[in-house]
């Protein structure tokens, strides 16, 4: 809050819900009174003009009946009001008023009354011009150097700017570029038209080129206008300020030099006559309007500054001299003489706050209150830090950041799939084959302790896995509420799903007696889709290419044990679902049996060689989508210059030849995207199984398997800004230099902050290589602050990464 308020010494509320903006208030003696005393003239969007003669009988006095010289309701929106010399064959001043579609010119006198009421007021209208375009902004002045006589230029909203002399209407030009009307202004001393257009840039335009332009009959060029017959309206000169303007404002306060003043969004500026920038200031508050105005000191200029926290700033060019509070944000303000009094700071709201002040001092009583000071004992404080932090630790490590029971026990989520087909399939659209691809029912079952609102489910599986239905929402909940939703799932496409694995997400907000509206939550639950959804059983073969041996500390299961469900079922097949499918179910037949030291293993050699092949494919596709958006772009551009050529030569058989190119590019584009997508489920396939390979190889636990997915799986998609093999490669080499480091050297390499494509995937595939080695010669992984010492390698046995004929199989339709 400022020091110094603003010493109101008149004010009042003008009407009631009206609205008011930067033209709608004037200062000038428009009765003609001779006595130089102005009046305070406002014009509102309702289309009240009022006109008030303020005299207080003491300082900070409201409005009396006879401050209010007139009140009449034009009916139409007033846009701006103006005093000034309209009328011609006088140089007595009227009053123009702006409407959208209309221009009119009062004069304005006041009859002495014969009781005691004492001088009545009335408006005349002298004429008024009805306008074809409608109205943004106007701006007087005697354009030209005409003598003794004010025109007017009103700009519309398209652009136009229309002069009127007086009585009749002389010309309207379309300014060129016009896209939206800025801030309009006149310059007297180099007879220019000041405005800051939608480029952001002050232009200054002539009158004469103006006035000798071509007629603005039609926005585009005319013939006669080719021939010479008529000027192009060009700009005298253009400054770029970067910004949005809100005002201008000619200041000349001698016949050598004036000064243009510009208000900007963020900035104000002093220009010269030509353009040049005098002085600019970068304002702290958003400004809302302002007014320059003469100086004390010689050579330099006043400006007050209003905006949006109530305040009136006071500059002497760029110095702050005064500032003080308003109480209300001022969308206008002017200076003028009322009774008698000199510099009175009128400004106006746009809720129609009408108020005069003058600057003063007002000094706030409030005295802050001493601070108790004491001594502190910086041993107890580094005790207490020590305890609060072993205490966050203890916390961090048990339970998280926040208790998840309370959490958890708002909302249930629990989902079950149906384990046989549906009887009528939902599948629609199907790519795979001309076969009927069957469906799956899931049922998705929500249970609520309290009372929750704003529930949304959003389900989520693998692609090409289709849900029928992926989002549902419930408004309220009541308490101990229970709700159940399904949908079905099938497979859209001729490739697989990386897993079969979805999730059902829920967001719901909890409300509380301090939140109505309620906390926001979520909670979730996966389930497994069944195997026979995407697979069928095939003929056994002994010469199979591809093959997988999983070792188990068990007995051997029969497979019809394990995958009773597999009659009758049409499908296709992947290694690492079947894998992966298969060491679940082993797992959860030896549960069932109550045998709990079950383990597999795998004694095979890791298939890196074929892991690389699909790395390189995924590669390529990207590197040629590149290529190919590159080509489309150049094509794209020369098709466009080719359309333009269109115009002069109709026969030109290149366009049909340039459109063809162009399409056929979009479609190469489309199908590379589509073979990348494919890929990239491939390549989180056989990732998948990497990881499980591994995990099996090294007996790693839990928690060093979820680092592997992290560093392998980083991504849902990959794009070309951001790409699989970079975010890999990068996540891998920090293990390399961490946890996996093998001396204190390799931890002090810094790691490259920026992630791009890389040229080629010989780091990728060495740096893959790398982490098997020092996993298969002791090393281990993990992400806690002591990872980062260095760790002895011990070799375990005479294990090697070398090159198997296993092979991941991608897409390959295989039982």
């Amino acid at each position: 809050m400022s020091l110094f308020k603003a010493r109101d010494w008149w004010s009042t509320v003008l009407g009631e819900k009206e609205e008011f903006d930067q033209g709608c208030l004037c200062l000038a003696d428009v009765d003609n009174t001779g006595n130089g005393q102005d009046k305070v003239i406002v014009g509102s969007f309702m289309g009240y003009l009022r006109i008030f003669n303020p005299h207080p009988v003491k300082t900070g006095d409201g409005a009396q009946a006879e401050d209010l010289l007139l009140e009449v309701h034009l009916r139409d929106p007033i846009l701006q009001v103006e005093v000034g010399k309209f009328v011609s064959g006088t140089e007595m001043l009227h009053l123009a008023v702006l409407h959208s579609r209309k221009l009119c010119v009062y004069s304005v006198s006041g009859s002495l009354g014969n009781v005691e009421h004492g001088t009545q007021y009335q408006i005349k209208l002298m004429y008024e011009h009805n306008l074809q375009r409608t109205a943004c902004n106007m701006t007087y002045g005697s354009f030209g150097g005409v003598k003794g006589r004010d025109l007017i230029c009103i700009q519309s909203m398209d652009g136009m700017l229309m002069v009127f002399e007086q009585e009749s209407y002389a010309f309207g030009r379309f300014l060129p570029g016009s896209l939206l009307p800025g801030p309009l202004a006149y310059s007297s001393r180099t007879d220019s038209f000041i405005t800051v257009s939608s480029c952001r840039q002050v232009e200054s335009y002539k009158y004469q080129v103006l006035a000798f332009a071509t007629d603005a009959d039609k926005r585009q060029e005319t013939e006669q206008q080719k021939l010479g017959s008529g000027k192009r309206l060009v700009v005298d000169w253009t400054l770029n300020i970067g910004e949005q303007a809100l005002d201008i404002c000619i200041v000349s306060f001698n016949q050598s030099a004036s000064s243009i003043f510009v208000l900007g969004e963020r900035n104000f500026f002093c220009l010269k006559d030509n353009g040049q920038i005098r002085f600019m200031k970068k304002l702290d508050c958003s400004p809302s309007c302002f007014l320059p105005y003469c100086s004390v000191s010689e050579g330099t200029i006043n400006t007050l500054i209003g905006n949006h926290n109530n305040m009136l700033h006071v500059y002497q060019d760029v110095t702050l001299k005064w500032a003080t509070q308003l109480p209300h944000i001022p969308v206008a303000v002017r200076v003028g003489c009322l009774h008698d009094l000199k510099g009175v700071i009128v400004t106006l709201s746009d809720d129609g706050h009408l108020q005069c002040s003058y600057l003063g001092t007002d000094p706030s009583l409030f005295q802050a209150p001493k601070v108790e000071s004491r001594e502190l004992n910086y041993d107890e404080l580094d005790i207490e830090l020590k305890e609060l932090q072993k205490i966050i630790k203890d916390v961090n490590k048990s339970q998280g950041v926040w208790p998840m029971t309370e959490r958890e026990d708002d909302l249930k989520v629990s989902a079950m799939v149906s384990p046989n087909f549906d009887s009528v399939s939902q599948s629609t659209d199907v790519e795979v084959g001309a076969d009927l691809v069957p469906s799956v029912t899931v049922k998705v079952t929500l249970q609520n302790r309290v009372a929750l609102q704003k529930i949304r489910l959003s389900v989520y599986v693998q692609p090409p896995l289709v849900l029928t239905c992926d989002q549902f929402t419930f408004e309220l909940m009541a308490p101990e509420m229970t709700r159940t939703v399904g949908f079905s799932v099938y497979l859209k496409g001729s490739y697989l799903p990386p897993e079969l694995e979805g999730n059902a997400v829920v967001s719901y907000s909890r409300p509380t007696d301090r939140n109505p509206e309620g906390i926001p939550r979520v909670s979730q639950c996966k389930f497994r889709l069944p195997l026979k959804l995407i697979c069928l059983p095939g003929q056994p073969s002994k010469t199979a290419s591809h093959k997988l041996t999983i070792d188990t500390n068990k007995s051997p299961v029969s497979l019809l044990s394990l995958f009773p469900g597999f009659a009758n079922h049409h499908g296709i097949i992947d290694l690492w679902l079947i894998t992966n499918e298969l060491i679940i179910r082993l797992q959860e037949y030896f549960e069932k049996q109550g045998i709990k030291d079950f383990a597999c293993s795998f004694s095979g050699s890791m298939p890196l060689q074929e892991y690389f092949e699909l790395i390189d494919h995924h590669f390529e596709l990207r590197i040629n989508g590149e290529k190919l958006e590159e080509l489309l772009s150049e094509r794209a551009v020369q098709f466009r210059a080719i359309q333009r050529r269109l115009l002069t030569r109709f026969k030109d058989k290149t366009p049909q030849v340039s459109i063809i190119t162009v399409i056929s590019l979009a479609d190469a584009v489309e199908e590379n995207q589509d073979n990348l997508f494919q890929s990239f489920t491939r390549l989180k396939s056989a990732t998948h199984l990497v990881i499980l390979l591994i995990g099996l190889w090294q007996k790693l636990s839990a928690d060093q398997i979820a680092i592997l997915e992290a560093a392998f799986l980083p991504l849902q998609q990959d794009t070309q800004e951001l790409g699989w093999e970079e975010t890999v490669d990068a996540a891998i080499s920090h293990l390399l230099k961490t946890c996996l480091s093998k001396s204190s050297k390799e931890q002090a390499l810094n790691l490259s902050s920026q992630l791009s494509i890389p040229k080629d995937t010989s780091r990728l595939k060495k740096h893959i290589t790398l982490l098997c080695d020092r996993l298969a010669k002791g090393g281990r992984l993990c992400l806690s602050t002591d990872a980062a010492a260095p760790q002895t390698m011990v070799m375990p046995g005479k294990s090697s990464i070398h090159a198997p004929k296993t092979q991941l199989p991608s897409h390959s339709q295989r039982g």
